[in-house]
């Protein structure tokens, strides 16, 4: 092989590199990924060949054996990422709503109260549409599903659309949507958890309550938050109280204060930084790169403390979130088994079981963008907020309109609204129960496609009328 021709190779693997670093920086790349699971999900799910396998790998028994019974009891591979590593997604969305209300755009309530009011209206109409079709009928449970927005997919496709949409608004839409997934976070814990076991619970607050005291006190390795976390985790599996709540509440409890003030940082890293000079005058070079290497060393642990936890904690889970736990959860959620075309009539109603479909489809497409505008319309006409900057109504409209994306959080509820488990109620109401669970699916994916396209056009055009006014 000659000289150029490795040369040509290191520097092509060089550049795949960063375009895969690139790529996976992008807001948008976790969006285009999920997307890419759902159809393969559906693909298993379907093909003759793989459906089969793609269901039994579902149910599939996980644990330990421990005296001849099953540790973690009734634990599948499902369940295993509906309520195990979606724990970890939960977690990371408690760091963020942390992180906007210590110093981002909750911090203050001036900033807080238009997204906090959008993103109650945006939850509200929602909900009232679907009792509205629903009310009365089996599927009434379900009114909680089109109430949450999916940030990711939202935030995604303002990325895409580039300068289009006012900075003010992309501030609004994500403020909102970490509102909203707050609020989310409270109707599965009130609505969609079982009667909680009060002991087991109370284990889990005062672990919580010791780990507040131990941050207070200015404990910040991060080893002591960990281990009661996944204790808590525990508990409230077996308590009955949904197990990814643990996650929100223990992201609640994470540090954000550095353990290093900016002065002292800056105080060690130039003493630290004169170390790593110092040592390239040393003459055995064994030791000079020794010396070298615990200045670097001590360099990094200063640079860590220096970064709040929660922070640290945010930057490091954030690509396993976006590119491991959220495709593995699409994966393992988007695969509906479709034995008729009835699936997708998702307006077919009847007075006994109502439609789980329309509620859906409706209160995503329809009562988020109106929830979402009519209470910012009233919290701005009644002098409680401000109009976000730069932003005009039909640009907010719009905007809004991307808050009826609702997949990830609202597939998760989805799966919670319904009881499937033949211990607890009869095999007839659990399947006609999983019917309506994968005809929900459906209706979240049709539905979050519609608003997507409609609130993209709707953005381009009015950008364009903009520019032309200009």
């Amino acid at each position: 092989m000659s000289v150029f021709t490795k040369f040509g190779r290191v520097k092509r693997n060089h550049i795949l590199s960063q375009r895969g670093q690139n790529f996976l920086q992008a807001p948008w790349a976790g969006g285009i990924v999920l997307v890419i699971c759902v159809i393969i999900a559906m693909l298993f799910a379907n093909m003759q060949a793989t459906s089969d396998i793609y269901h039994r790998l579902l149910h599939m028994e996980l644990g330990l054996w421990i005296d001849g019974q099953l540790f973690p009891e009734k634990m599948t591979l499902e369940k295993f990422i509906n309520d195990g590593l979606m724990v970890i997604f939960f977690f990371t969305v408690g760091l963020e709503i942390r992180r906007e209300i210590s110093h981002g755009q909750l911090s203050t309530p001036k900033k807080a109260i238009l997204p906090i009011i959008a993103a109650l209206g945006g939850m509200l109409v929602p909900a009232l549409i679907f009792i509205s079709i629903n009310g009365g009928t089996t599927m009434a449970h379900g009114w909680g599903i089109p109430t949450a927005t999916d940030i990711a997919f939202a935030i995604g496709i303002m990325s895409l659309l580039g300068n289009r949409v006012p900075i003010s608004l992309k501030v609004f839409l994500t403020a909102l949507a970490v509102a909203d997934d707050l609020g989310a976070i409270f109707v599965i814990a009130l609505f969609y958890g079982e009667t909680p076991n009060m002991l087991l619970l109370g284990i889990a607050v005062a672990i919580m309550i010791g780990i507040y005291f131990m941050r207070r006190l200015g404990e910040f390795r991060m080893v002591y938050y960990l281990i009661p976390a996944c204790i808590v985790w525990i508990l409230f599996y077996y308590s009955g109280v949904h197990a990814t709540i643990s996650g929100v509440a223990m992201a609640m409890l994470i540090p954000t204060k550095p353990r290093y003030s900016r002065s002292y940082y800056l105080h060690k890293a130039d003493i630290l930084e004169k170390g790593i000079i110092d040592a390239d005058k040393i003459e055995d070079k064994h030791e000079a790169e020794e010396t070298r290497l615990y200045y670097i060393r001590r360099m990094k642990q200063i640079s860590n403390g220096a970064e709040g936890m929660s922070h640290r904690m945010e930057h490091l889970l954030m690509p396993y979130v976006n590119f491991l736990i959220m495709p593995i959860f699409a994966l393992a959620n988007a695969g509906v088994h479709i034995d008729s075309m009835e699936y997708f009539n998702i307006f077919e109603y009847s007075e006994v079981a109502g439609s789980i479909g329309m509620g859906i489809f409706f209160g995503l497409v329809l009562g988020k963008p109106i929830g979402i505008s009519l209470f910012s319309y009233l919290a701005i006409k009644f002098g409680l907020a401000e109009k976000p900057s730069g932003a005009t109504w039909k640009m907010l409209i719009a905007v809004a309109f991307l808050g009826g994306i609702g997949f990830t959080m609202s597939i998760f509820v989805d799966n919670l609204a319904f009881c499937t488990d033949t211990d607890l109620v009869s095999a007839e109401v659990a399947a006609a129960n999983l019917v309506a669970i994968n005809k929900g699916k459906i209706a979240i994916l049709m539905a979050s496609l519609c608003a997507a396209i409609i609130g993209a056009v709707m953005i381009i055009m009015e950008a364009k009328l903009e520019k032309k006014h200009k």
